[in-house]
């Protein structure tokens, strides 16, 4: 599965994404969502045809069920596109018309799709930015942002930090260089706005003997990052996504990035202008939507999907339920 999104090399993806969809159209291995109503039985969107996409990762899919859900549960046809092929077929099909309604990142609109260089450390500011620039040139609405932000960060275990009195990225600083031990994904060491540029914001050069020296980073797939910084070995810190499930599965600890190094990545609902301009009752939904989703409640929900194997879909439905907004 394609974690994310965050590499030049996305934007070729773009590209051949683009000639594949004009193919073959837009399709999904997703299944479906899970019927429901509104509590009040309400149908606001009662006439509105609405196609939800998702790219293909946890998060992403169970955003989309939950947008799928509720808007059908508002009245809506909904034609669920989500967990569609591809790590760019989503986004093509939102600029083409193929999809009406998705779930995106602040920071990859920003770096991936606008081809932005700047970092822009507040949130709102950022989303503002990418919400302008969207609408004027692609007609495309970005809501107000959800209260998670799945971006970078490092962590490390709950006994580790404890014994290196750890609690932002700025503490490492102080630690003994050999305390100083990085793991690492191949993507995030070689990325302009990775590894290498972090340890100099935090005036730790990479390389150096008062630094990070070469032999306390080891490079390692995604997954086994977690395990490695859960067992502090051979690393007391691992780079992490910050809404991931194995964070609280793992009983991680996340260290603030008190120097604003990483670009935020807030969750925001985009949706084509014809489609809200048509039902502009979309917005109020889902912005009840993402009011409720923080950072722990994103680490909840695909815990249950990655390690409890929960079908998303199922995990959509219950969660929507359980706050109350559908029955």
């Amino acid at each position: 599965m394609i974690r994310r999104r965050r590499g030049a090399r996305i934007l070729v993806a773009v590209l051949v994404a683009a000639l594949a969809l004009a193919g073959c159209g837009l399709v999904s291995s997703s299944g479906t969502f899970r019927k429901a109503s509104l509590p009040d039985g309400a149908t606001p969107l009662a006439g509105a045809e609405i196609t939800v996409t998702s790219k293909n990762f946890t998060e992403s899919i169970i955003l989309g069920k939950i947008a799928a859900t509720y808007l059908a549960a508002a009245g809506a046809d909904v034609n669920d596109m989500t967990n569609a092929p591809g790590s760019a077929s989503s986004r093509q099909a939102m600029l083409n018309g193929a999809a009406d309604l998705t779930w995106e990142y602040t920071g990859t609109a920003w770096v991936t799709y606008l081809g932005e260089t700047e970092v822009i450390a507040d949130p709102q500011e950022l989303w503002q930015r990418v919400h302008d620039v969207e609408l004027a040139e692609n007609d495309l609405v970005w809501l107000p942002p959800a209260n998670f932000n799945d971006t970078y960060a490092f962590a490390a275990s709950t006994p580790a930090a404890e014994r290196l009195g750890v609690a932002t990225m700025s503490d490492i600083t102080r630690l003994p260089v050999p305390d100083r031990t990085f793991c690492i994904n191949d993507e995030f060491f070689s990325r302009p706005d990775g590894f290498l540029p972090m340890l100099q914001t935090y005036d730790m050069p990479y390389n150096t003997p008062n630094g990070v020296p070469t032999g306390n980073v080891t490079q390692m797939d995604s997954g086994v990052v977690y395990t490695s910084t859960a067992n502090s070995a051979p690393c007391n810190f691992g780079m992490v996504y910050t809404t991931d499930g194995r964070i609280k599965n793992l009983n991680l600890v996340v260290l603030e990035d008190d120097k604003k190094y990483f670009l935020p990545y807030s969750g925001t609902v985009v949706v084509r202008k014809e489609i809200l301009d048509a039902h502009p009752e979309i917005a109020p939904l889902m912005e009840e939507v993402s009011g409720r989703l923080t950072d722990d409640v994103m680490q909840e929900l695909n815990g249950q999907v990655d390690i409890d194997g929960e079908d998303p879909s199922d995990v959509a439905y219950e969660w929507l339920k359980n706050e109350g907004l559908i029955e």
